[in-house]
């Protein structure tokens, strides 16, 4: 029984008005944690980028300014010359030559710099990011869609790379320009500073109208863009369950509703964010003709003592490098917001707690002397043991033999809402030990309990007598071999496949776990046996052949605790007497948890349970149950498959 499944809903933009953006004290801390990212290993980088980044911005700056001294110093006074010396414009235009080209050169080297420093920090954002999930409880996964985690992944940090990549460059050169224009155009002509001015405030307050609307907007995209991709992957994985029940209209639909959500929230931020370019382009326009006449009556009406020929080209010119940025910006703005959007639910994800650990018993190899007395082994020895520090310096060595015993448990996955109340029970070493009960009632919870994918609420669980909560969950977990009802195969080969939970496992080891769990049969008819690649969760193969791959593979990791959640659900009634032969050479001297339905399975179990609404109601073995004629006797004698 998993956990309850909460998926994000459609997101904002069909329902109820969205809150107005804005940047929050939040969002510069978002920036911060980010820039720490960008910093950890390329601050040299971005220092040398910060300098190539003034050097051209102010070089763009000092050629345009260069343009006056051309015009007026160079230019003018070789008009009417008859016989004009050439030799000092050359000069002349050879310098503003050399500005330029040092501005060209410093741009295209920080922008060669940049792909690293991008590329780098968004590689660190995505190892921290899949090393930081590797840590988190089950119940991270049961509670949040798996394609919504993926388009963290995917869509959450391609917008990081707009904002790392051009946006905060051209956020730094767009400073610079400004501020340097703003001074040289203040040398030049206050009065007509002051004109740019006004139409600048115009421009930034258009900006301001259309980029918090395009901005909201790009913030909802990312989240219904989330909520898609995890409604995407549901139906992939359950297509055969959409094509049974004939749900293919009614999942268009939900698709269509999601898709729709996606398509208004994106219409809405590219429409604003679109019509936002050419405004500021028109506004641009205006503001160079409003300069354009405003500066030539100047020149006109003061014969060129209020400003110059070359001054008043030299100033539209830079007229036109101070709109530029303020348009810059303005475009980069909805690639901010989206990125913050995006490093928001980045973080998110890293900062979700951890699988808390405070266990510090270890599980090492062991060898045993004739009188039972326990040294740890460095070599794989077929015996394991417990290692227990104490406080006072000692070391304690407890045999591994899979004592598991359930002390008054009780357990809800929400605390309110039990799942299990005063569950009590012990399974000896080498025990076979049964779980059944309607579905619901608690049996899947109990096998999740020993793996610890979540830990009880009240009581205890020892395993070989230590408390479960002192011992290393990956330690604890190593000790244990599951099969699921639903596998899991991984893209790699049948040998990848089968040494999954014990990597030094020999090729003579593994064929002869196959050879157990009857496997190896339909492995050696594949194209390359057991060198046969497996992709799309072993899609080439049957159910069948999957469920005996991981009954195989939890033979290879031979521990001595084995949990079988519907081991054999997935194999018909003639091969589930073969690989029961098999399983039942698997678990001989093992402590073996089991949860079936059919009863074939669980019919020679030592003690069977019988759960109801998270409660032991019978225990027993199968003759005494029947005896007993509760409810264990009326869904043996009732039906042929329990429900």
């Amino acid at each position: 029984m998993a956990g309850p499944t909460v998926r994000p809903g459609p997101g904002p933009g069909r329902h109820g008005p969205r809150p107005k953006v804005k940047f929050t004290k939040n969002d510069l801390v978002i920036l911060k944690r980010l820039f720490g990212y960008i910093f950890r290993k390329y601050k040299f980088h971005c220092l040398l980028v910060a300098v190539l980044i003034f050097v051209s911005s102010t070089a763009n700056v000092r050629g345009q300014l260069f343009l006056r001294t051309l015009i007026d110093d160079y230019i003018t006074p070789l008009l009417g010359v008859n016989s004009p010396n050439f030799v000092p414009l050359l000069k002349a235009l050879g310098t503003i030559a050399i500005i330029y080209a040092s501005g060209a050169f410093s741009t295209w080297f920080y922008n060669k710099i940049m792909i690293t420093v991008t590329q780098g920090s968004l590689k660190d954002i995505r190892d921290d990011l899949f090393t930081h999930m590797e840590t988190l409880p089950i119940k991270y996964f049961d509670t949040h869609a798996h394609g919504d985690i993926m388009s963290i992944y995917t869509n959450d940090t391609d917008a990081l790379r707009q904002l790392i990549s051009q946006s905060i460059p051209q956020f730094i050169s767009s400073v610079v320009t400004l501020v340097s224009v703003f001074a040289s155009m203040l040398l030049i002509s206050i009065p007509l500073t002051g004109f740019v001015l006004i139409t600048v405030a115009v421009m930034v307050f258009a900006t301001k109208s259309l980029g918090g609307k395009s901005g909201t907007n790009f913030v909802a995209q990312q989240k219904n863009l989330g909520a898609l991709n995890g409604y995407i992957e549901e139906m992939m994985e359950g297509q055969k369950v959409v094509k049974v029940f004939c749900h293919e209209e009614e999942a268009k639909e939900k698709f269509d509703v999601l898709n729709s959500t996606l398509f208004e929230s994106a219409n809405k931020a590219n429409k604003y964010s679109n019509v936002l370019m050419p405004v500021m382009g028109n506004l641009g326009h205006i503001n160079y003709i409003v300069i354009l006449v405003i500066g030539s009556l100047f020149a006109i009406l003061s014969n060129e003592t209020l400003l110059t020929l070359g001054g008043l080209v030299a100033f539209l010119q830079l007229n036109k490098s101070f709109v530029m940025p303020i348009n810059q910006v303005s475009m980069q703005f909805n690639s901010i917001v989206m990125a913050l959007a995006g490093a928001k639910r980045i973080f998110e994800l890293l900062d979700e707690e951890p699988e808390k650990d405070d266990g510090y018993v270890t599980l090492v190899n062991a060898s045993v002397d004739e009188n039972g007395n326990i040294t740890e082994a460095e070599q794989r020895t077929g015996k394991w043991a417990w290692k227990h520090p104490h406080q006072d310096g000692s070391t304690t060595y407890t045999e591994l033999k899979g004592d598991v015993v359930f002390e008054n448990v009780d357990f809800g996955y929400i605390p309110e809402k039990r799942v299990l109340n005063d569950i009590t029970l012990y399974a000896k070493p080498g025990q076979k030990v049964a779980f059944v009960g309607s579905t619901g009632a608690g049996k899947t919870t109990i096998t999740n309990l020993i793996n610890r994918f979540y830990d009880i609420n009240n009581g205890k669980i020892r395993y070989d007598g230590i408390n479960i909560t002192k011992i290393k969950k990956e330690d604890l977990r190593r000790s244990l071999g599951i099969v699921l009802q639903d596998t899991n195969l991984f893209t790699g080969t049948v040998y990848d496949n089968l040494r999954y939970g014990r990597l030094d496992a020999t090729d003579e080891e593994i064929i002869a776990a196959a050879k157990l769990a009857n496997a190896h049969e339909f492995i050696e008819l594949l194209p390359k046996g057991y060198d046969t690649v497996l992709t799309g969760n072993g899609a080439n193969l049957s159910q069948g052949q999957r469920q005996l791959l991981a009954i195989a593979r939890a033979a290879v990791a031979d521990p001595p605790v084995l949990i079988l959640d519907e081991a054999t659900s997935s194999i018909d009634t003639r091969t589930e007497v073969i690989v029961q032969k098999g399983m039942d050479g698997l678990m001989k001297g093992r402590t073996v948890f089991v949860i079936a339905h059919r009863l074939s399975t669980i019919r020679n179990s030592d003690v069977i349970m019988v759960l109801e609404n998270g409660e032991i109601i019978e225990r027993g073995n199968h003759e005494e149950l029947l005896k007993e004629q509760g409810r264990y006797y009326q869904l043996y004698t009732g039906i042929s498959k329990l429900s």
